[in-house]
């Protein structure tokens, strides 16, 4: 068994441990360790995401049971919720999409008091604490300080405002550095030393990204880091043109921050249009990037781009997970960047290089898209597949074009894996100490890209596709997974890990169970239904000597649209007996045709349904996912359907069930068509051969 060492503290080497073996969990850690409390999403600076409380543990946690329970708004389930909680001193604090921020009693789940921050609602992931202020931002991109005994607005301060202007703000309007877009106010906030630390996601327009720190006392800007760098700044020549104006790059997850050599990580998306590239040359810094910042003035001190000049959403925006290691017998301070790529970059924090090594590898090109002629690869191995594969729910829907990693894309949709969503995209993940892994819930999903006719940009998951999941441990010594588990669901989309001295960790999932399972393998030793989606992180805090597990499950909107939505803030503890809530109904597990189910015996190929006439749509649509009339068929048992191909149509189409190989039509030119007779009860999803992004059901009862 190969030994390690792990540097729990600032200053040297903890002990020297086997895999499996627990450091020294007493020695203070250099980010803050949790204790009792859990004082910032994620634990603590360093973002690991471990609590050292342990009296929960693999021998009591069967007794785990309900503590208390609330409802923070009233039982709605109109909103997704993404808020992870943090406690001090036995309180917990926490938002929701409604625009309220919680204070909550731990020890009762009685509320102390409740502060509204406006009406106009958006994703809400954590508040931050710090000099007796609670602080949040709010969907007006407005950051508040609040009293945290009272929760009265002791400041509030305006950011990314529709003119952007004033000297403060970073922007002046008059030299287009603005480009007329704004984005809105995004992740967790962060506070440390006097300033809190606030990211921004964008707008559909390709808001040009940025990062603030203000000052915790007033709420005024101490700086600002422009992700898309203006002229005269490090990384202009990296946009062509005025591509820089709208890039995009937001950093919408929080950072971390090492006190110790005062820099801030911050992760960048990627840029905008997000699959198109043929308007900004160039590797398009700091999208896709880390980046580290000081943390007193946001100047830059190094970086690392992890895909140049992404066109895929490849955009690896994680919260950076601070480490030290020894490697090679070699003291190394880490950084944890990624991955949507299904693999991990860990670089050393103090000057960006990669500690595995680093291959910038050849990859596929397109001359209209601009691509980058290589890709950087990490020493280690990928702890998902990085293409489809027809052994998991990666198998692709067949007719579109399919492609590992980097594979790029015209007007044809191209479906590789990992996509958009998959890899491991935000999902909090978790160091711990004890065993030496990183844990981190990825997803099964494809995407399929495209750059549509008439200028369209599309990122889709094909309709159709199964969703899937799984857990990961990879051991950051070697870069390389320990062990991966696939399961049933996507587990990539907030559904943050929380491990503990106890041995045990804890995540939950889309169908509203939160599972407790052995750090050493994953397996399930305890679940609870919370009642609905849980796309938060578990928080562990203790009050009177009583540790506790609390969060927040509220749903989400992605990767399935039909996760169970809600506002339950839970806590458990040991012997506690509150009951489960009810079951909710889980999400579909493939990618549903949603349309309105239509009576009938006729499919139009290459039209879209209009739902006010009840008829197909009178033009021909070659691009639209619902480009079939209807979309959704219900017929009985027995009942014969005819696929046409209209005269007024100017290509030849064809309809073929997947993956059941009911029907094939062949290629049908316009004006004919194809009768099939459904003799089996089931559900067929089948698409257009020659636009296979084109896609219905049939439904058959």
């Amino acid at each position: 068994m190969e030994r390690r060492k792990f540097l729990a503290g600032a200053a040297g080497v903890v002990g020297a441990t086997a895999v499996g073996a627990p450091a020294n969990a007493t020695t203070k850690q250099p980010f803050g360790k949790p204790g009792k409390d859990f004082p910032k999403v994620c634990g603590d600076l360093g973002n690991t995401n471990h609590s050292d409380l342990s009296r929960i543990n693999k021998r009591t946690v069967q007794k785990l049971g309900g503590a208390w329970h609330v409802n923070l708004e009233g039982g709605s389930t109109s909103q997704p919720q993404q808020s992870t909680a943090v406690v001090q001193d036995g309180v917990l604090y926490v938002q929701t999409t409604q625009q309220n921020v919680f204070a909550v009693d731990g020890r009762t789940g009685a509320i102390k008091w409740k502060t509204n921050l406006g009406s106009k609602t958006t994703n809400m992931r954590g508040v931050a604490l710090g000099e007796g202020k609670v602080f949040s931002t709010s969907g007006s991109n407005i950051v508040y300080g609040l009293d945290q005994r009272t929760g009265a607005v002791v400041w509030q301060k305006a950011l990314i405002t529709a003119d952007e202007g004033g000297s403060d703000s970073g922007c002046d309007p008059g030299n287009g550095q603005c480009g007329g877009l704004t984005g809105t106010l995004a992740g967790a906030v962060v506070y440390h030393d006097g300033l809190v630390y606030v990211g921004m996601q964008g707008s559909t327009g390709g808001a040009r990204g940025r990062a603030y720190a203000l000052t915790a006392a007033t709420g005024e800007i101490a700086w600002t880091f422009w992700s898309a760098p203006g002229p005269g700044e490090f990384g202009h020549d990296t946009w062509a043109g005025d591509s820089w104006k709208t890039g995009g790059a937001v950093p919408w997850i929080h950072p971390a921050i090492d006190p110790e050599l005062g820099l801030v990580y911050w992760t960048f998306s990627g840029p905008y249009p997000r699959t198109d590239g043929s308007s900004r040359a160039g590797d398009n810094l700091f999208a896709n990037s880390i980046v580290a910042l000081d943390a007193k003035t946001g100047r830059r001190r190094w970086h690392f781009q992890s895909v140049h000049h992404d066109i895929w959403d490849m955009d690896n925006v994680m919260a950076p997970v601070l480490i030290d290691l020894v490697v090679d017998r070699r003291h190394r301070k880490a950084v944890v960047y990624g991955s949507k790529v299904g693999m991990y970059y860990i670089l050393d924090r103090r000057t960006g290089e990669a500690i595995h090594g680093m291959q910038e590898r050849e990859v596929p090109q397109d001359v209209r898209q601009k691509t980058a002629p290589t890709q950087p690869f990490p020493g280690g191995e990928p702890f998902v597949p990085q293409e489809p594969r027809i052994d998991k729910a990666t198998r692709p829907v067949p007719f579109y074009e399919t492609g590992g990693l980097y594979t790029p894309h015209w007007d044809r949709p191209v479906i590789i894996f990992p996509g958009a969503g998959g890899g491991a995209d935000w999902a909090h993940l978790s160091f711990n100490p004890y065993t030496g892994w990183i844990y981190v819930g990825y997803g099964l999903i494809n995407s399929g890209y495209s750059n549509a006719r008439d200028g369209r940009v599309n990122t889709s998951r094909p309709l159709g596709e199964y969703f899937a999941g799984g857990i990961a441990a990879v051991d950051p010594v070697t870069n390389k997974p320990v062990w991966t588990r696939d399961g049933e669901w996507s587990l990539a989309h907030g559904n943050g890990i929380l491990t503990t001295a106890g041995r045990v960790m804890f995540q939950g999932g889309p169908d509203g169970l939160l599972h407790a399972m052995d750090d050493t393998d994953g397996d399930v030793l305890w679940s609870f239904q919370t009642g609905a989606g849980v796309h938060t992180s578990p928080i562990s805090y203790e009050v009177a000597g009583e540790q506790y597990i609390a969060v927040l499950a509220g749903g989400n909107g992605l990767p399935y649209p039909d996760i169970p939505r809600g506002d339950h803030l839970w806590a458990f503890k040991l012997g506690g007996t509150v009951a489960p809530a009810a079951t909710p109904v889980p999400p579909s597990k493939r990618n549903d045709v949603r349309a309105a189910p239509v009576t009938g015996t006729t499919v139009t190929i290459g039209r879209v349904w209009n739902a006010t006439t009840g008829s197909p749509g009178a033009t021909e649509n070659l691009v639209a996912q619902n480009a079939m009339s209807p979309q959704h068929l219900a017929i009985p048992v027995g009942a014969t359907v005819t696929f046409v191909n209209p005269a007024g149509n100017a290509s030849a189409h064809a309809a073929v069930s997947f993956f059941d190989d009911e029907f094939d039509t062949g290629v049908l030119m316009p004006g004919t068509s194809y009768t099939h007779t459904f003799s089996t009860p089931g559900t067929y999803f089948y698409n257009d051969a020659i636009y296979p992004q084109n896609t219905g059901k049939i439904v058959v009862s």
